[in-house]
């Protein structure tokens, strides 16, 4: 168990989950499970290798149509298709999101001494992430479809929210971003229904973002109990603007027009599909869980991420 430091024994910094851990022997621990367990996906990945027929990019159950009626009327082929490019779909909105996010921690760690293990491990995630956005990018490639960037109005948010986004409202997004996915690929990689190129893919972003989530979980932790009311508040309504946008950019339309399905009809019953919200708020669950825990989900910002579809 993490001890306090004496400085944090004196401050008393405690929240709803009890006592914070010290800053620097989290990103210590971080620091020696980053050096034993990072990946280098050019060298780990076989990208050479062909698909296998039959088999699907990314498990049924997860894509965004699945036990609807034109689900129903769809051949296992298209089904298949569909599903290869969600998960292209997917590793876009991914890159987007760590652009975002790479930006986010080096904005965080601006004020602070570079030679803290805390600045060294947003430095280490920052290369992950360097990782991660490339792996997806090849990943795109590979699957031979076309790169899904979000709406230009979305585009233009997330320039908005990076600019304007305060320390926790920052880490409250990164949280957003990484925590759905998350729970998504960790049913994607044990399942041998879907091509290993994707379980390979899924398998390294799901070991290192485990770190990049404790990370961000403990410094928002802090930032609520520390930041003024006007940020905490301020936090509150961002996080849940901001999971609006991102239940909707999480599936871009522009897939079902690639499969040859009506687009207009496709969104209409996704946004009807009970199996999809229902996907979506386990997604999000542990995230909720902690987030009202800490105080983010209150007044209007709870309203907000009620309306995202991501909190029941």
């Amino acid at each position: 168990m993490t001890t306090l430091t004496e400085t944090d024994a004196v401050d008393g910094l405690r929240d709803a989950l009890g006592l914070l851990k010290d800053r620097e022997q989290v990103a210590e621990r971080l620091l020696a499970a980053s050096a034993k367990h990072s990946f280098d996906p050019e060298r780990e990945l076989d990208w050479d290798a062909p698909f296998e027929e039959g088999k699907w990019f990314w498990p049924p159950e997860l894509v965004s149509l699945y036990d609807t009626p034109m689900w129903r009327r769809m051949s296992e082929e298209q089904r298949i298709l569909l599903s290869r490019h969600e998960a292209a779909a997917l590793a876009s909105l991914g890159i987007w999101f760590e652009l975002i996010l790479m930006q986010l921690l080096v904005r965080h760690i601006y004020d602070k001494a570079a030679t803290s293990a805390h600045v060294r491990y947003a430095l280490t995630e920052i290369e992950d992430e360097c990782r991660h956005s490339k792996m997806f990018a090849r990943l795109v490639t590979r699957s031979d479809t076309p790169w899904y960037p979000v709406s230009r109005a979305h585009h233009t948010l997330g320039r908005v929210f990076k600019t304007i986004s305060t320390t926790p409202g920052s880490f409250t997004a990164t949280l957003l971003g990484e925590e759905v996915l998350d729970w998504m690929q960790r049913l994607t990689f044990p399942d041998e229904r879907v091509q290993p190129l994707l379980r390979g893919v899924t398998r390294i972003h799901v070991v290192e973002e485990a770190r990049h989530v404790r990370y961000a979980r403990e410094e928002l932790r802090r930032q609520m109990v520390t930041a003024p009311r006007w940020s905490q508040e301020f936090t509150r309504v961002t996080s849940g603007e901001f999971a609006r946008v991102f239940s909707v950019a999480f599936v871009n339309p522009e897939v079902y027009t690639n499969v040859g399905l009506d687009r207009r009809e496709a969104v209409a019953q996704v946004q009807a599909s009970g199996h999809r919200r229902e996907v979506m708020q386990k997604g999000a669950g542990r995230l909720t869980e902690f987030l009202d825990d800490i105080g983010v989900l209150r007044g209007v910002g709870r309203r907000l991420w009620r309306s995202s579809g991501l909190l029941a």
